[in-house]
């Protein structure tokens, strides 16, 4: 189920602690009038404090999120107006009610009342309305990361799924040979071609696995090359077991394979030797440079890999070649827990 979206609210304790604020504020003057009675300061903080109040209540529910209105793309717009003339009319009300409920025959002259509702109105109006533009940007921005989210999830497993076909088209045909011959192999080579297959199923959803999952699908993997490669492929394994715990993209290791197979010679007179190893927190993945005639590069595989990294664990891989060898090293995840 699809989380629900974050809604935009303002706490009550903002609205009520800041109409209380500006009523205290507002009665500051007539502490210090000597003329002034306790009854006209109450009157006086009880206008600004239920002034402020319809202010903040008003604009909250003039919001688009209230309405069917678009969002205004500046702050001096109709709203303003429409709000500062509602505002006024406001403050004629609660003037004229307070006058009549305490029959009072000394109050500030109204146009004191109206200068200080328009403050009130401006500084409300701004501060919701930049709260408002601050929450829709950063929605924006999430809506923008779950669709990034999205197409590099769809990039890896577009990715992940290269490997197979070509993969099991070639196992295919080397299995048929295998039969042919009668080799007493053939049904070792049908077990493992099953175990990679249901490790495949079982892994594919999964955004991170542990190293020593990742290392029982490669060994089912390089089996399978074996039989088809022989003495041509050479695997060595020298990742130490204390960072079996460690977690990494599952299918990361078999493309990063599947990539040197594509673009370099694998022959009985010239093996292709592919060598593990961890350095620094990194596995590193390191081959000798024996290019296929006419093989070119366009580095989409790496690339894919690299966003995969960036988007799970904000970290890059790291590509180092020189004219003899090539090396790929990616970040290992020491604090995954399971997804």
């Amino acid at each position: 189920m699809e989380k629900e979206k974050k809604r935009f609210q303002v706490s009550r304790k903002v609205i009520w602690g800041s109409s209380i604020a500006l009523a205290i504020l507002a009665s500051i003057p007539k502490l210090f009038d000597h003329d002034s009675m306790l009854g006209d300061i109450i009157i006086n903080s009880s206008i600004t404090f239920l002034f402020s109040l319809f202010i903040w209540y008003y604009n909250i529910y003039s919001l688009p999120k209230f309405t069917s209105r678009r969002t205004a793309k500046s702050l001096i717009n109709g709203k303003l107006l429409l709000s500062v003339v509602m505002g006024i009319v406001m403050m004629v009300v609660l003037v004229i009610a307070h006058q009549e409920l305490f029959q009072v025959t000394k109050m500030d002259a109204p146009i004191m009342f109206e200068l200080r509702g328009v403050l009130i109105n401006l500084i409300v109006y701004m501060f919701l309305h930049l709260l408002f533009q601050n929450y829709q940007t950063q929605q924006i921005g999430l809506e923008l990361e779950k669709t990034k989210s999205g197409h590099l999830g769809a990039q890896y497993e577009l990715l992940k799924q290269q490997v197979n076909p070509h993969f099991l088209f070639n196992s295919l045909n080397t299995l048929k040979s295998m039969v042919d011959m009668q080799d007493p192999q053939s049904s070792d080579f049908i077990l493992k071609l099953s175990d990679f297959y249901r490790f495949t199923l079982e892994s594919r959803k999964l955004d991170l696995i542990p190293l020593r999952e990742e290392l029982q699908i490669l060994e089912a993997y390089t089996y399978l090359l074996k039989a088809r490669f022989e003495d041509g492929f050479v695997l060595v394994d020298d990742i130490d077991a204390r960072h079996y715990d460690s977690s990494i993209p599952p299918f990361t290791l078999q493309l990063l394979i599947e990539n040197c197979i594509k673009h370099n010679v694998v022959s009985l007179d010239k093996p292709l030797q592919i060598r593990l190893y961890v350095e620094s927190d990194f596995l590193v993945i390191e081959n000798p440079i024996q290019l296929k005639k006419g093989a070119l590069s366009t580095g989409v595989g790496l690339d894919n890999i690299n966003q995969r990294f960036m988007h799970l664990i904000h970290k890059e891989i790291v590509i180092d070649k020189d004219e003899t060898t090539f090396k790929v090293k990616i970040p290992l995840i020491y604090d995954h827990h399971n997804n």
